[in-house]
């Protein structure tokens, strides 16, 4: 099993990243402010405007070492990558099936089909850890209809279905997102999802997280030879990571949505660290960012039963494994994709 190694996240305004023998240092206005060696990391994703030396560059792209440039709100605006790794016959077998409808649609379903049951298990969970607090009615209910809505798209007939049934689950299950929050109700609330800007703190938080989780799952897509970009579920466009989006659909609900709950329910952020701009949406401060990406960090270093290869591990390795068994789906070793469905 591959090693987890760390993600490093540059968020200091100002900071500029270069290399230093086998270390990598971080200055702000020529003074340092951080160093580690470069064989502790896996990533490095820089949000906001700052510099990075051509040779830091160049030793990442040699070494495999995803380095991703977000605005400071999480936007992507670029990365630097090598030369295309992995094996060509797997990535030629990847573009012919992408290009078959069938297989498109049937693995778009197990797609789909993970991402509800996940959320459904998200609602579960709520009910069982704060039934006191939760409109148990409400919830139950949205239960029940994702609990449909999974069957049906286990079963429809084909792409344009599967996404009409994508959307009535998730409004389902964003209707009753509300009711997850118990702490801070007057800083954190949740009328819907909105992006591009984010209108609210929770919708703030969960772009963000959001934008944390693509930059795993495009790196664990790369590393074994998949190509991010030609998906089966999302549409191929100049420049979008079609796979990428369509395998975060499975971890959206464990990953990111229930790390959004958990740092607001513990009140490890609060309505301070964010602000409502003049020409519309809400920004976080340096110091709710840097909270949300420790949280990140402790998260991908606990443990858990890989449903799927019955072993234990890391959470930050999640998408790597699923990478690895969607590399040997298309390969053929497997009969099915066997899609990460947390329990």
């Amino acid at each position: 099993m591959r090693k987890l190694l760390n993600t490093l996240y540059v968020t200091t305004h100002g900071a500029y990243i270069s290399k230093d023998g086998e270390n990598i240092v971080i200055k702000v206005e020529n003074e340092e402010r951080f160093r580690i060696p470069v064989h502790n990391i896996e990533g490095i994703v820089c949000f906001g405007f700052m510099g990075a030396s051509p040779s830091l560059m160049a030793m990442c792209a040699e070494r495999n070492i995803a380095m991703s440039f977000l605005s400071e709100n999480g936007y992507f605006l670029g990365r630097v990558s090598g030369p295309v790794s992995g094996n060509v016959l797997l990535r030629r077998k990847q573009y012919r099936l992408a290009d078959d409808m069938q297989f498109s649609h049937e693995i778009s379903c197990v797609f789909v089909a993970g991402k509800i049951s996940n959320c459904k298990t998200v609602l579960q969970r709520a009910l069982r850890d704060h039934q006191d607090e939760v409109n148990r009615e409400a919830v139950e209910k949205a239960v029940k209809t994702l609990s449909v809505k999974q069957k049906q798209a286990l079963k429809c007939a084909d792409n344009n279905v599967l996404r009409g049934i994508e959307g009535e689950a998730a409004f389902t299950y964003f209707s009753v997102f509300d009711q997850l929050i118990i702490a801070q109700k007057s800083d954190f609330y949740f009328n819907g999802r909105n992006r591009r800007p984010p209108m609210d703190n929770v919708n703030a938080l969960m772009s963000y997280v959001y934008t944390l989780l693509m930059h795993e799952v495009r790196s664990a897509l790369e590393s074994v030879g998949i190509d991010p970009c030609v998906g089966f579920l999302h549409t191929d466009r100049p420049g979008r990571q079609s796979l990428a989006l369509d395998m975060m659909e499975e971890f959206r609900p464990y990953l990111a949505d229930r790390l959004v709950l958990s740092l607001i329910n513990r009140k490890q952020v609060d309505g301070r660290g964010f602000t409502s701009r003049d020409a519309g949406g809400v920004v976080m401060n340096e110091d709710t960012r840097k909270e949300i990406i420790a949280a990140w960090q402790k998260r991908k270093q606990e443990e858990i039963m890989h449903p799927f290869l019955q072993a234990m591990v890391p959470v930050g390795l999640l998408p790597y494994c699923q990478a690895l068994l969607l590399a040997r789906f298309i390969r053929g070793d497997l009969d099915n994709y066997p899609v990460f469905i947390n329990k």
